[in-house]
């Protein structure tokens, strides 16, 4: 199993300055992508920018959304951003894409919450069209558009993922509840028809010296789910043998790429995780 690093972009407080000596770190250090998050009505910067500075100082980590809201961006506007951030990084996209769970940030952009599934749908396949037809620049390094991936985990979004994405993307939580939704997705990738096999990527958080600010972060960034958040910030892989085991379990789970998001915006915390994962 790869495992990712996220970039500190939606941690309230950080320096501008942080994000691209943490990609060159994480890079150097053996880490196989960098993620970032997706939301409107919060401190955090926007992602598609996030991974063109990312990109422009690192060679061969994967950029990937963890994910994009996609009913958010206009479908058309947003594939030719991902063109143009596979173009430029030379082919290291991955566009993970999922409908959300924040009303607010629905209000703030002023798209219906309750379509949000069905927008979602409509986007990948028009972003589809708008890679292969090569009708709007630029065309991207990826014959037929960077590697999709969907995100959630209701009967929809799992065969979304096996209809229209090239994978899914799992939002966290203990490797069975990992599996249980792999399986899911495994079972429609093949009820369709679908040749190969999906990719499997998923998330976590984790922060490393500080587990009282890193749980207090996702009790923020989570605050909107009410009592849930707090389920969220317990589950913060906060000590060595957390992380170990928890990467240890998504591997023995059939995932193939897991990427660890920050709750800490302190540089060395690419250090102190890359000393616990192979």
């Amino acid at each position: 199993m790869r495992v990712g690093i996220g970039l500190p972009t939606a941690i309230p407080g950080r320096s501008g300055e942080l994000l691209a000596p943490w990609a060159q770190r994480a890079e150097a250090a053996g880490f196989t992508s960098l993620g970032v998050l997706d939301r409107v009505r919060y401190d955090l910067t926007e992602p598609m920018v996030s991974l063109a500075v990312a990109a422009g100082v690192t060679t061969t980590c994967r950029l990937v959304t963890m994910v994009v809201i996609g009913p958010l961006h206009n479908p058309v506007l947003l594939a030719r951003q991902a063109a143009s951030l596979d173009l430029l990084s030379a082919g290291r996209l991955t566009l993970g894409l999922g409908v959300g769970a924040r009303a607010d940030d629905y209000q703030a952009a002023s798209v219906s919450y309750r379509d949000r599934g069905k927008l979602l749908t409509e986007s990948m396949g028009l972003m589809r069209d708008c890679w292969e037809d090569g009708q709007i620049g630029p065309r991207p390094f990826t014959k037929g558009g960077p590697d999709l991936l969907a995100g959630g985990k209701s009967g929809p979004a799992l065969l979304r993922a096996a209809r229209l994405a090239d994978g899914y993307v799992h939002g966290g939580g203990p490797a069975r509840s990992f599996a249980s939704a792999k399986a899911k997705v495994e079972i429609a990738w093949q009820d369709i028809g679908r040749p190969g096999r999906p990719q499997l990527w998923a998330q976590a958080y984790f922060g490393l010296g500080d587990p009282d600010g890193a749980r207090r972060h996702l009790l923020d960034y989570y605050s909107f789910t009410g009592p849930f958040a707090e389920r969220i910030a317990a589950e913060t892989l906060t000590t060595a043998t957390e992380v170990t085991n928890y990467v240890r379990s998504y591997e023995e789970a059939g995932c193939e790429e897991l990427v660890l998001l920050p709750a800490l915006a302190a540089l060395d915390q690419v250090e102190r995780l890359a000393e616990l994962v192979p």
